[in-house]
């Protein structure tokens, strides 16, 4: 007890020193996005609409989709949340933690939810999805992902639609103390060779990009949208979706008969009235709600397993047994620490992409400290103290375990109920074991040595916040039992509509016309060290896809 209260107290006395600091930093002042101008309320659409094509989910792939199709088409986005832009906690890596904990069932942009696994997780409700509530950090797919991904790639678009997306979001980070020590201590602890800054997926140390600007201010894929012909789009917030809308195909032909189309969706506002958004001839619905939101949307539309639906009381339109199944999240395991000097706030900029499985990743995060309750020796001060906690973290390849989805209610607003199934695949265990190793590899580098505390008889040690590593980390069952007792996420959940069980290669639905689903709902591994920037080329690339085939088709 009497070694916390003196740590307790020398983290007191550094954090009264920096709180001026933290107190001053201002953001610079902005000028309105231009997307602002064709965001509209939903309230505002009329009861009936017709356009080319109708994206629902304005996240982190529909955004730059609807940019591209709105060049030659009109388009209609239907996001669930409101918009990003003026939020301080959204637009700053400093409320990175505080999105994410400060939630509500209907409206927060971060909307929780908890695995059956019993992992907390979270989702984006918001205009840019998850790219706007995220870290930040993009990095381009490993080639092995476009290898086995399903997908016929034109790596020439593939490349010019990453361009796209960079010109408009992303930025080369400064790094300052803890994320130039992590790099210093990846080269250090093997992780090499050092590639630098890049953009692209590399074996080795490197620094990546982000989407937070010099000033601190994030962008998402809602900026994308700042690249639309404003004449051609609407983009509605606050839209919650809640069935497609299916017909059967009229034609001669007995089989094609038996096709069902989309024909448009069926949405509501806030103020609880319905809407109907219809899609022209040759249009499209495309369906860009995510891992969760798309096999949701599809399940309650009527496509998914027959027996299933028919035990909610669903009609079913096309019996489809994959929607909701082969979903994945990749787990997410690390220490903390509590350096004895202050660290600036920091979101992962680097990261050390290993040739075992596993990338290595870190953040720096200044939190809110409170005194123990009801302390008689310390006064609670006026002002809120602050405490830097730093994390090093790994994610592992894939990831091979996999669970599934299904509904918990049929109100679209509710979280479906998913589960998982972290590390009954057997590689994946080997992975975090390899990847955790690597973390431990990093703490014994002389660029660690600066963030131990001194101890009575000279010694140095982390303080560690939560799990450590285990000691003897050449023990395959100590590390594998550490990997399976503090797995968390890292977010990046995918899978549900996955190309080849639910959707073709061009990301259609198979056995449904006019419809398509175009999110990490279709992956089955996570594109590289993080999907957002292959999420938002996906957008781009699609898009110009479809105005290729339309234009041959004419």
């Amino acid at each position: 007890m009497g070694r916390f209260f003196v740590f307790f107290l020398e983290c007191v006395a550094f954090l009264l020193l920096l709180y001026p600091v933290f107190s001053l930093a201002r953001p610079h002042p902005q000028r309105d996005p231009v997307y602002l101008n064709f965001v509209l309320n939903a309230t505002d659409l009329p009861s009936e609409d017709y356009y080319d094509y109708i994206i629902v989910g304005g996240g982190t792939a529909g955004c730059p989709l609807a940019a591209t199709l709105s060049q030659s088409y009109r388009v209609l986005v239907l996001e669930r949340g409101g918009v990003p832009y003026g939020n301080q906690q959204l637009m700053t890596q400093e409320g990175f933690l505080t999105t994410l904990t400060q939630v509500d069932t209907y409206d927060s942009p971060a909307q929780a939810f908890t695995s059956e696994d019993g992992v907390p997780n979270a989702r984006g409700r918001i205009l840019g999805g998850s790219s706007a509530i995220n870290a930040g950090f993009y990095s381009r797919a490993d080639q092995e992902f476009y290898k086995h991904s399903g997908v016929n790639w034109d790596l020439s678009l593939v490349n010019q639609s990453y361009q796209w997306v960079e010109r408009r979001v992303v930025f080369r980070p400064e790094l300052k103390n803890w994320q130039s020590a992590v790099r210093d201590g990846l080269i250090e602890a093997g992780v090499d060779p050092y590639n630098g800054f890049s953009l692209d997926h590399l074996v080795g140390t490197k620094i990546g990009g982000s989407t937070f600007d010099s000033s601190g201010k994030r962008h998402s894929a809602a900026d994308l949208l700042n690249y639309a012909r404003p004449g051609s789009i609407k983009v509605a917030i606050y839209a919650s979706v809640e069935r497609v809308l299916l017909a059967s195909l009229s034609s001669s032909n007995a089989i094609a008969r038996q096709r069902q189309s989309a024909i448009g969706v069926v949405f509501r506002d806030q103020m609880g009235r319905y809407h109907h958004a219809m899609v022209k001839e040759q249009g499209e619905v495309l369906l860009c709600a995510g891992a969760l939101g798309s096999p949701q949307l599809l399940l309650l539309s009527g496509i998914g397993p027959r027996s299933y639906l028919s035990s909610w009381g669903i009609p079913v339109a096309y019996h489809h047994p994959y929607v909701g199944q082969f979903l994945y999240d990749n787990p997410r395991n690390g220490i903390s620490i509590v350096p004895p000097v202050p660290l600036e706030h920091s979101l992962i900029q680097v990261v050390g992409i290993t040739e075992a499985g596993a990338y290595v990743e870190a953040a720096s995060n200044v939190i809110p400290f409170t005194s123990p309750a009801r302390s008689v020796f310390i006064r609670t001060p006026s002002s809120p103290l602050f405490l830097t906690v730093a994390t090093i973290m790994e994610k592992i390849v894939g990831p091979l375990s996999s669970g599934s989805l299904r509904l918990a209610s049929t109100d679209v607003r509710l979280n479906p109920i998913v589960r998982f199934n972290y590390f009954t695949n057997p590689i994946d265990v080997e992975r975090c074991v390899n990847g955790t190793r690597r973390i431990g590899d990093l703490l014994r580098s002389r660029s660690m040595d600066y963030f131990k505390f001194r101890e009575w008889f000279g010694t140095r040690n982390f303080r560690f916040v939560g799990p450590e590593l285990p000691v003897d980390q050449l023990n395959n069952e100590q590390m594998a039992d550490f990997c399976r007792r503090t797995v968390s996420t890292i977010w990046h959940y995918h899978g549900g509509c996955v190309v080849g069980k639910v959707v073709d290669n061009n990301y259609h639905v198979i056995g449904i016309d006019a419809l398509r689903v175009v999110d990490g709902s279709t992956f089955s591994v996570s594109p590289g060290t993080n999907p957002q920037a292959t999420l938002m080329m996906l957008g781009r690339y699609l898009g110009l896809k479809i105005i290729k085939e339309r234009t041959r088709l004419k």
